[in-house]
Formats: C-alpha cells, sequence, structure tokens
C-alpha cells in the first residue's frame, strides 16, 4: 500500500490567516521544492541537513509568489518516515492556491484525507490506534478528550496491549510446540502460570471495556436534558449556563417548541446541554410534536434536569411533585436527576420550609442513581456554580485523574470485547482439559482480536474507513 508518489496538501485550516502550512511528502518530497525554491543565500536545500528552517521565496521561472520558510525532514527522522518538507506562506487563498499548484506542476499529487498519518502508520512511526488518537486530538475540545488523546497517541493504550498480547503470544508458541510432540504427552506452557496470566489479561480486558462507558462520554460530551412544564425558566437557565442569549425567553407558554442545543465545558469535561419543549397537554400540533421529542431527549439523556417554579409551589404542590419525580426514577432508575427549584429568590418563608421538610433525596434502591434537589434563580444566575459542581459530580474522573487508560474509539471496544470472550473460552478450555489444538484456535483468535487493535492484524478496507475520516493535510 506504500505509494512512491510525492504528495502535498495544505496542513493548515483553509482561509485567510497570518501564515498557512503546505506540507510535501515522499521520496522526490525536497528535489520538487528545490525547483520553487530560492534560499536568500544561496543555499541548495537538496544538500541540507534534516530538521533545518529556511528564508527564501517561490518562485515560478520570474514570477515570485510569496516570501517564506521552508522546513526540512528526511526520511527516517520525519512524521511520515519520509522526505518531508514543510512551507510556511502567508495566509492569503490565492498565495496558498497558487503554491500548491506549482508543485503539482512540479510532479506532486494532492493527498488524500488521512495520506499523511496513513504513510506514517504504514512506515512504522505508529501504530494503528495511535494513528487514530492524532484525528481525536485534532477533534478535542475539552481538557478531559485532550487528556485521552494524548495518553493513546503517545502509546499508553498500545503498550498495554502489545504487553499481554506478547505474553499470550510466548504461552501460544509453548502450546502449538506442544501439538509437534503430542505422541510424547509432554506439556511445555506451565498450566498454573499460563492460568495467572488469563485471569490478568482478562482482568484489563474488563476494565478497558468498562472504561468505554466513561470514555464515549467524555468524547461525545454529556448529553443532560433540561425538562419540566412550560415557563418555570428552562430557556433562561440554559442562557444562564451558557452565559449568553442562546434561546428565546418569553412569559407565553410553549415559547420553545423544538430542542435547542449547546455545549459548555466544566473543569475540563464537555457537557451537551439541550432546552426541551415544556411538558403540558397541548393541541397545538407543532408543540406537541416539541413535547414528543422533549420525551426522546430524555431517553438520550444522560443527566436529567427536572426545572419547577418555585413561586408557584405549595404544600400539596410539593407533595405532587415528589410523587411525580418518583414515576421519572422507576422509568429511569440508573439516569441521575437533579430537581431544580427555580426563581428561590422569590420563595416565600413557608414554602421554604416545605420545600426543606418534604423534598428529601429520592434513592428507594441502591443501584438506583440518586436524585438531588438544588434551589437557584436562573434570571438572577444564583446557584448556577452549584449546579455546575453537581452536574461535575456526576461523572466518574477517577480515571482521568490516575492517568488511567480510557477507551473512546467503538472500534476498540469492539476488538477487546471479541479478545475477552476468546480469554474466557481458553479458561473454559484450561479448566475442563480440552485438547491443546482445540484450545490453541482459541488463543490465536485471542491474538487476532489484539492485532485489529494496534494493526498488526488489518486490511485495506478497515484502513481505507479509519483514515477516510481524517482531514486532508493530516
Amino acid at each position: 500500500m506504500i505509494s512512491q508518489e510525492t504528495i502535498v496538501a495544505l496542513a493548515s485550516p483553509s482561509g485567510v490567516g497570518a501564515i498557512a502550512v503546505i506540507r510535501l511528502s515522499g521520496n522526490e518530497a525536497i528535489t520538487i521544492a528545490s525547483k520553487v525554491f530560492q534560499s536568500v543565500s544561496g543555499k541548495d536545500i537538496a544538500k541540507q541537513k534534516t530538521h533545518t528552517i529556511h528564508l527564501g521565496t517561490i518562485v515560478d521561472g520570474e514570477k515570485v509568489y510569496d516570501q517564506v520558510l521552508l522546513s526540512i525532514f528526511k526520511n527516517p527522522n520525519s512524521y511520515t518516515g519520509e522526505n518531508v518538507v514543510e512551507i510556511s506562506c502567508h495566509g492569503s487563498n490565492y498565495i496558498q492556491q497558487q503554491i500548491i499548484q506549482l508543485l503539482l506542476r512540479q510532479g506532486a499529487r494532492m493527498a488524500q484525507a488521512g495520506e499523511f498519518t496513513l504513510r506514517a502508520f504504514l512506515n512504522g512511526k505508529l501504530d494503528l490506534s495511535q494513528a487514530e488518537a492524532v484525528a481525536d486530538l485534532i477533534s478535542s475540545d475539552n481538557a478531559a478528550s485532550h487528556q485521552i488523546a494524548m495518553q493513546q497517541m503517545r502509546g499508553g493504550f498500545s503498550n498495554e496491549i502489545a504487553k499481554l498480547r506478547a505474553e499470550l503470544l510466548n504461552f501460544a508458541s509453548l502450546i502449538e510446540l506442544e501439538l509437534d510432540f503430542a505422541e510424547e504427552d509432554v506439556e511445555f506452557a506451565d498450566r498454573t502460570q499460563f492460568h495467572e496470566l488469563l485471569n490478568r489479561i482478562e482482568f484489563v480486558l474488563k476494565r478497558l471495556i468498562d472504561s468505554f462507558a466513561v470514555g464515549n462520554v467524555i468524547k461525545n460530551g454529556i448529553p443532560v436534558a433540561i425538562v419540566g412544564e412550560p415557563n418555570v425558566g428552562k430557556s433562561t437557565l440554559l442562557n444562564a449556563l451558557l452565559n449568553e442569549e442562546r434561546a428565546i425567553v418569553s412569559e407565553i407558554a410553549g415559547t420553545t417548541r423544538d430542542t435547542i442545543e449547546d455545549e459548555l465545558d466544566i473543569q475540563g469535561i464537555g457537557f451537551r446541554f439541550i432546552d426541551t419543549a415544556g411538558i403540558r397537554d397541548t393541541q397545538d400540533v407543532v408543540e406537541s410534536i416539541g413535547i414528543k421529542k422533549t420525551f426522546e431527549k430524555i431517553e438520550q439523556a444522560q443527566v436529567v434536569l427536572y426545572l419547577v417554579d418555585g413561586s408557584l409551589l405549595s404544600e400539596e404542590g410539593i407533595k405532587d411533585l415528589k410523587m411525580e419525580m418518583e414515576k421519572i426514577k422507576n422509568q429511569f432508575p440508573l439516569k441521575p436527576l437533579l430537581i431544580i427549584i427555580n426563581k428561590a429568590d422569590q420563595l416565600s418563608t413557608a414554602q421554604s420550609q416545605a420545600i426543606d421538610e418534604h423534598l428529601l433525596i429520592i434513592n428507594t434502591k441502591e443501584q438506583e442513581s440518586p436524585t438531588h434537589i438544588l434551589l437557584i434563580s436562573a434570571k438572577e444566575k444564583q446557584g448556577i456554580d452549584d449546579l455546575k459542581n453537581q452536574l461535575f459530580s456526576f461523572v466518574n474522573t477517577g480515571a482521568l485523574r490516575n492517568n488511567e487508560t480510557i477507551i473512546t474509539n467503538t472500534r476498540h471496544y469492539d476488538s477487546l470485547i471479541k479478545s475477552l470472550e476468546e480469554i474466557q473460552k481458553v479458561k473454559f478450555g484450561l479448566h475442563s482439559n480440552i485438547p491443546s489444538d482445540l484450545m490453541a484456535i482459541d488463543i490465536r483468535l485471542a491474538l487476532y482480536y489484539f492485532g485489529e487493535i494496534t494493526g498488526e492484524v488489518t486490511n485495506d478496507e478497515l484502513l481505507g474507513n479509519i483514515f477516510a475520516n481524517f482531514c486532508i493535510g493530516k
């Protein structure tokens, strides 16, 4: 699959900026660049050392396009493992396109999406999971997703999998060797040590698989549904959280007829807030569709904020609210539910006492996520920081603080599940004393799925699917 062609692409975002970076990679990268670059000192860049930067101009015959900085990275000490040249020019769209077209006329071709990183993988500069982490790093938009991508790109996940795979491969070799001496009935693989290894692999695989639940929501943002009756302040709360007028606020009931979504970073974790249509009986067709979507968003959300207008609460209304919350908890027992009493600045003394008396944490079963009560004033932005802290507490960040490996990639998750299934088959076979040739089949499959993660086992279709999601220039 390794192409001998020299590829070129814009490595910086398209559009006007202070500078732009154009990247070349391939055996002829330096040769092609030398045809269009004139150093201010008259140097021949083909004779310069790797990892050097040179000031000069890009020319096409007598025509000068721009004064640039040209960086040289010679193989194998480059990102792709090939000769790489990066041209830093001024950020004019016209200049960018003229330089790229000039390089194409000199023999380069346009790079495909992710082709630079694909070449880095094919040339052994990155394994497959590290290459995928490059895309995650580029798309990371909060501290947590950035930390996970950096940890994976540095090889933390790869090293853990590679070490387990190497140990399993060693025992697999010994068991395969036993098959060659089947008539002598000898054992080269210590069954006690092998059982200990399988237990250790199973433990690590289960931990990595469990981490996907946290990693997936961190990578994609934690969806939080803001629900409640009309006019309780849902849109005002969204605006207060985002600190901008994102949603229309009106005293007219049913103003929000569709869901409105926006994201907020809270202590490095991305939360995706969803302002929903108010829940009530209505004959309005459009509003009814919005209410239907509200229940869909509750189903999809990781956390539910149930907003109540505190200024309208009576003691009887508080008892009704408690019953309503119990219904929601029965329907979604594992979903964190946060009851927010809005307009706390307008509460009477009697209302405050009734809330303290009746609205206790609703948590009837040990396996349920608790329901919390919080008093705020969305309009006056009182209690918003407390709400953010409460939301952050719902996220299991212990693995992040301890710098543990967290899985965010669905492909890795699928391969880990399959690896675990095969390891458990091997454990069952070892316990049942099945013949070594049958056990060896399950071991080979486990090794295969391990190899899928790091790219030791791969195919053109898999690579095409992965790198097609990259941006051109990376």
